[in-house]
């Protein structure tokens, strides 16, 4: 069953993943402000814990979501999901203390965790049979739009940090009844009405049983690395370039521009995967990123031409992450694609926590540039080598087991 895509799939799926990049944002230009002024009593060592529990609590939320979209359906478990993210990212600058800001954080974390794999599995399943990849890379531009929203309007708000969460609790209330009315389901157990029904029930270990034990497996290690990467590099790679010798506009300068490669990058790297194949095209993505990012351990002294290199490394870097959730499309059959979808972001995202984390050990020990930019390019080099473990998916979607592709691996 492929269900026609609409103008409102494609726009609230997309507007759902801007949530994720304004939120990550939002808390990054909000942390300073909190640490200046001191709210709620709160500590270096508190925002440290408070940035890391948000992101245990999106992983947990992205695991947890696919085995419920699977069975009820894919419509209100995303509107569950951002109706719980918007409430407790809305109260979040009233919590009167780091304990409460932490589990408010986390709780935000559990509904925007399950907004992204879902909203990404939506736009597939309304996609034509050949276009899966395209659909992942394209709905995840939305991260990137959402990062720079909350950019600018961090400069706005200045030190009134608490209205960068209002507003997106406020967007993402204005958002629900719109997704009632005009939202289409599109999973298989939507009935003739298009609300959703409900399927046997699937349990995570679905996808670690044959055939898709050697696919799941290649899926995570590919995920996290390309978070761990994402993650990473958007949290450091400003630091990292001041260790080169860089200045400080220039290497602020540089995250910039490694993000505008990322959107070009993600408008036509998924077109060329539907194209020339998923699997090979992958591949060559995180290769590539890990020679642009050996490139950069190098000091480039003409500034042109190292922008130039920072752009080309944020098309390769960004968009080898989110081919690999245009891979699971493509791997695993209709009735568990969601469950396969959820787990891998959830593990992806222990990647999203490591890298910034042993990035930043790096600069404490004052091993940041090259060792980090080493760090870096030997994740995209396992990345290749977890893709190359995933056997060769079916041009089509499977629809039930016998279809299965592991078991028709070329």
């Amino acid at each position: 069953m492929t269900v026609t895509r609409t103008p409102w799939t494609l726009a609230l799926c997309w507007l759902t993943v801007v949530f994720e990049g304004f939120d990550i944002v939002a808390l990054g230009a909000a942390i300073p402000r909190l640490l200046d002024s001191q709210h709620a009593g709160i500590t270096a060592l508190d925002a440290t814990f408070i940035a890391t529990i948000s992101l245990v609590g999106v992983g947990i939320g992205a695991a947890a979501i696919g085995p419920i979209t699977d069975r009820f359906g894919r419509r209100l478990p995303l509107m569950m999901c951002v109706l719980v993210f918007s409430v407790f990212t809305l109260i979040f600058p009233v919590m009167p203390n780091t304990s409460l800001l932490a589990l408010v954080r986390f709780i935000a974390g559990l509904g925007l965790g399950g907004c992204m794999p879902v909203a990404v599995t939506m736009m597939q399943e309304s996609a034509h049979e050949n276009g899966k990849a395209h659909s992942s890379t394209l709905t995840m531009t939305g991260y990137h739009a959402g990062a720079v929203a909350a950019s600018l309007l961090a400069i706005v708000f200045g030190a009134h940090w608490g209205w960068l969460f209002t507003v997106g609790g406020v967007l993402g209330l204005v958002l629900l009844p719109v997704m009632w009315a005009k939202l289409p389901e599109t999973s298989e157990v939507a009935g003739t009405t298009g609300q959703a029904g409900q399927h046997p029930r699937v349990r995570p270990g679905d996808v670690l049983r044959p055939p898709y034990l050697r696919t799941t497996i290649g899926l995570w290690i590919a995920a996290f690395m390309g978070l761990l990467l994402v993650y990473g590099l958007n949290t450091w790679l400003p630091q990292l370039m001041r260790g080169a010798g860089y200045s400080v506009s220039n290497s602020l300068l540089m995250l910039f521009v490694l993000n505008v490669g990322a959107i070009i990058g993600l408008l036509v790297g998924g077109r060329i995967a539907d194209r020339r194949g998923v699997k090979g095209t992958t591949m060559f993505w995180f290769g590539a990123a890990a020679v642009l990012l050996l490139l950069l351990s190098i000091r480039i002294q003409n500034e042109i031409l190292l922008n130039a290199v920072v752009l080309v490394t944020g098309v390769f870097v960004f968009c080898a992450q989110v081919l690999v959730y245009g891979f699971v499309g493509y791997l695993y059959p209709r009735r568990i694609v969601g469950t396969g979808m959820g787990l891998t972001s959830g593990v992806g995202r222990l990647g999203a926590i490591v890298g910034p984390w042993f990035t930043g050990l790096l600069v404490a020990s004052g091993a940041a540039y090259p060792g980090g930019f080493y760090l870096f390019a030997a994740a995209a080099v396992l990345g290749v080598c977890a893709v190359a473990l995933i056997p060769k998916p079916r041009t089509t979607t499977p629809d039930d087991e016998d279809a299965a592709p592991a078991a028709r691996a070329a």
